[in-house]
Order: C-alpha cells, then structure tokens, then sequence
C-alpha cells in the first residue's frame, strides 16, 4: 500500500479550500479597502486558528506545548508581513491598466521560491522537478493571458510596466511567505509538523490581524464598520482561510517550499471548476491548454520528489 506524505495531500485541500474561499469573499469584499478585506480574512480566521490549536494540543494529540525558539516571533512575523505585502501589491497589479501582464508575473512565485529556498534555506531540487516548475508557470502564465496571445518577447518588453513590476514583487513576497512560515516551523520543539504548523498559524494570524487592524484603526478608520458588517459569510471567509492556511502551513514545515507551490497550483483547476460548473463560463482552449501545462507540471514535480 502506497502511503502519501502529509504534505501532498495537505496542498491540494490548501487549494480547494483557497479556491473556496476567493469564491466566498467576493460576497463582501467589492466595498471594502484593499487593507479592509486582508483584515476581514485575518480577523475572522483568528478564533478558528485558535480553535484548530486547542482542539489537536489537548484532545486530538495530547502533549505539552512545546518550546518556541527564541526567532519564532521574528519568522512568524515576517512571514505574516511579507503575505500583507504580497497581497496589496497584487491588488496594485489587478488595478493597473495592463491587468494580464502584471497577473501573468504574479506566477512567477514557484520559480522565486525554488531560487530563495536554495539561497535561504539550502534546499535543493532535482532535474525532474525544475522541468516541473517551468511546465506548471507556463501553464499558470497562459490561463492568466485569458486567451490573449502574448509572446515571449512581448512579456519582456512588458517588464517595464507597473503592473509588471506590481506581478513580479508580488510573487516575490508570496515567495518570501513561505519561507519565513518554512523558518518559523523549524523554531517550534517538536517532532510533530502538523502541530508545529498549526502553533505557527494562530502567532501569524494574530500578529497580522493587530498589525492590519492598527493600520486600519489609525488611517481607515470608515473601513471597520464596514468589517464587521456581514460577519455571517466573513465568518465563512475567515473558516476557509484559516482551514487553508492550516494545509498551506502543514506543506510548508514538511516538504519543500517550492515542491508545495508548485503542486498547489492545482488550486486554478478548482477555481475554473467552480467556474464552469457552478457558474455556467466556457473553458477557452488557451485556458484548457494552460490546465494540461499545469497538470503536467504537478506530474513532473511529484515525480520528481516521490
């Protein structure tokens, strides 16, 4: 019997439950602030992280809670900044002129976490995976052109456009994310990763949702009532996103940083699922094109780890 590391497993739920989660957030967030709507998903997650870690701490896996490093607090931070960064500077892009490209180098993230993870953590990859990353970003790039057809030679071109720039430090800092949440996993005392993740989870979370919400209380003050309006489907929002990050972070503290982006990918097939099955859209062939790209990306990346 085949038994499949934590980590594969892990990452496709984060994916599903990420598609999920965007798909309950349009809900309530076309009226919030770019600030507002990461604080509505950090807010509202909190008391379910917190829930996760009480729940596997003492009923499902009952243990003393371990020692914290003395850089705990450092990662966890750091990697909680660098997803508030990540996030607004997407948000930049999307509302640039030029939206495919700078969501195009947006997807950049799997090759720059491979390249950090080397330089940062000291992680190597095999020859199969690399061809893995390149399949599965080129995929990623085509479904984000929405059919357009750009060249190679026109998305360089590009580079000098904001929403460009917005793309590629976007996936700059979600590739920074995850090495400070990788990091921060190592700082936890403990054997058990899973425990290590969820412990990791509710410090971020915190420190992002006090950091968030005193941006917000001291310059956009008008947006918290607007929070706290539609707490019912926010409260649906913060559930996915704190389930998800549960399974990103789990990925994360067992498996290669890059490996777990680039099979999370599968995150895009859910998506345009929902889209097509639940709302009725039309698969283009550039993007059923761009799906197999990914398909065969994850393939090559399992079957370079496994």
């Amino acid at each position: 019997m085949i038994v499949l590391p934590i980590w594969l497993p892990a990452t496709v739920f984060a994916g599903a439950l990420q598609a999920w989660r965007t798909a309950v957030q349009r809900k309530v967030g076309r009226d919030l602030s770019v600030n507002a709507a990461g604080l509505m998903r950090y807010l509202y997650g909190l008391p379910f992280a917190i829930l996760f870690v009480i729940a596997y701490q003492w009923l499902i896996a009952p243990a003393p809670f371990p020692a914290l490093g003395a850089k705990f607090l450092l990662f966890c931070a750091a990697g909680g900044i660098a997803q508030i960064v990540a996030t607004n500077l997407l948000l930049m892009a999307f509302d640039e002129r030029n939206f495919v490209v700078g969501t195009a180098y947006s997807k950049t993230e799997a090759v720059q976490s491979a390249l950090l993870s080397i330089l940062l953590l000291g992680e190597g990859l095999r020859p199969l995976t690399w061809f893995g990353i390149g399949f599965g970003v080129a995929g990623i790039m085509m479904l984000s052109t929405g059919g357009k057809r750009m060249g190679f030679g026109e998305l360089i071109r590009s580079l000098g456009q904001p929403a460009a720039r917005y793309g590629i430090a976007s996936g700059f800092f979600f590739a920074l994310t995850t090495i400070g949440i990788r990091r921060a996993t190592f700082e936890v005392a403990t054997d058990d990763k899973l425990r290590a993740a969820l412990i990791v989870l509710v410090t971020t979370v915190a420190l992002q949702t006090l950091l968030q919400g005193g941006y917000i209380m001291r310059r956009e003050r008008d947006q918290v009532a607007k929070v706290f309006a539609n707490w019912r489907v926010a409260g649906q929002v913060g559930l996915m996103s704190s389930l998800g990050s549960a399974c990103w972070f789990t990925g994360f503290a067992t498996a290669p940083v890059a490996l777990v982006r680039i099979v999370g990918q599968v995150e895009v097939a859910f998506t345009m699922g929902f889209a097509h099955f639940y709302l009725g859209e039309r698969i283009a062939r550039s993007e059923a094109i761009g799906l197999l790209l990914v398909a065969v990306g994850v393939a090559l990346a399992l079957g370079g780890a496994l």
